[in-house]
């Protein structure tokens, strides 16, 4: 089991000496805010105990659910009631004292809680204030209510299911929420950035479904880049009907082939030499209107080998290759394993439990996990006792 050293004075990260006060909930204004803290930064969640990431099943203590343990690591938490007037003025303190304040609340809550933008910024005009929401809030639909599956709706997602799988079904992930921390976690970064060479803060508005849109038209603007248009909208090689993982002859595993020799050597190792003298994969490339076809002969030819022998022909031949990651017994995974990316750490309150390690590698300042997801308000006392010592 891990040993998570919960101490003020353990080596931190690159964000070491930023103070980051967590005025959000439910995933992505704390994952986003959780992601700083696994750099160093000391993040500060204030919170009431109606926080949406606290309500569902937990096993030891109320409110310690698996989405908060997910979310709330390297933060300390500091209970408030920002409707009293008392409480209210010392989140406002702990916000003066602050490089950052992340919130998802909706401009109008803000605005009579006294926690606009201008009204911050007037009390600490180099604070980075990052306010994520779902719509732009200069936009008709600024005031609407946004969840992923909505988010994933309005920005095409949905319309890039409908399309590949006949069905326009929701992507079984909260990808609006996930992908839009990561755009708070570096926008922040960038206007810290900005903050050190000339001293200002500024407001840097995160609207979900606009990151969304920017996100999946990458790729899927495709044809309508050019004006006139060129093409139809939509990557043609993820969209085909048998862009999928394979069975192989003991479980699943994804197989790429790319170009026409990884065909030919995928053929010719599945035991099938007649189909590497393909006319169709023995050109330069492959033309695109016979992937689908060839997508379907992969498929047929994958179980002959194991995934373990199919990692082994694909490495030797630079073909694309992973076995599929099972979530139920992702934590016997080698692979997991060697890169600590789920540690078993003893929690204060609830025990044994499993921690998502830190994705990203430093050579000189690495994160660190400090202190494993608090309970609400555990941290108050210690908090405004820093605050009147004016630390």
């Amino acid at each position: 089991m891990t040993d998570i050293k919960q101490t003020a004075d353990t080596v931190a990260g690159p964000l070491e000496g930023v103070r980051v006060i967590d005025l959000s909930t439910v995933v992505m204004g704390p994952y986003a805010a959780q992601i700083l803290g696994d750099l160093g930064a000391d993040v500060i969640k204030i919170e009431s105990p109606a926080d949406t990431v606290r309500v569902g099943h937990y096993r030891a203590t109320p409110g310690m659910t698996p989405l908060n343990l997910n979310v709330n690591r390297n933060k300390r938490s500091v209970a408030l009631n920002l409707k009293d007037d008392t409480e209210r003025e010392r989140a406002l303190e702990l916000i003066d004292a602050a490089d950052v304040l992340i919130t998802n609340m909706r401009p109008g809550a803000l605005a009579r809680l006294g926690l606009s933008y201008e009204s911050i910024a007037a009390r600490n005009p180099g604070l980075v204030y990052a306010h994520a929401q779902g719509f732009r809030s200069d936009s008709d639909r600024a005031g609407n209510a946004a969840y992923d599956e909505s988010v994933q709706a309005a920005s095409g997602l949905v319309d890039i299911a409908d399309r590949a799988l006949g069905e326009p079904v929701y992507l079984p992930t909260i990808i609006g929420d996930k992908v839009s921390s990561l755009t708070i976690a570096y926008s922040v970064l960038a206007a810290l950035l900005h903050r050190d060479r000339t001293g200002k803060g500024q407001l840097v508005e995160i609207p979900m479904t606009d990151t969304m849109i920017a996100f999946n038209l990458v790729e899927h603007l495709a044809g309508h880049t050019h004006v006139p248009e060129s093409g139809p909208t939509g990557f043609a090689l993820s969209m085909l009907k048998g862009h999928k993982a394979v069975r192989t002859k003991d479980g699943l595993a994804c197989v790429i082939p790319y170009n026409p020799r990884n065909y030919r050597d995928f053929f010719t190792a599945a035991g099938h030499p007649e189909l590497a003298e393909d006319p169709r994969v023995n050109g330069d490339a492959i033309d695109s209107a016979d992937h689908e076809d060839l997508a379907a002969l992969v498929d047929a030819c994958a179980p002959t080998l194991t995934t373990e022998e199919w990692a082994e022909v694909c490495a030797k031949h630079s073909i694309p290759m992973a076995p599929v990651l099972e979530l139920d017994r992702a934590h016997e995974d080698p692979y997991v394993q060697d890169g600590h990316l789920l540690d078993t750490v003893e929690h204060p309150t609830e025990g044994a439990v499993r921690t998502v390690g830190i994705p990203v590698r430093f050579s000189a300042t690495p994160g660190s996990i400090r202190r494993l997801a608090p309970v609400a308000g555990q941290d108050t006392e210690a908090v405004l006792a820093e605050l009147a010592a004016g630390r």
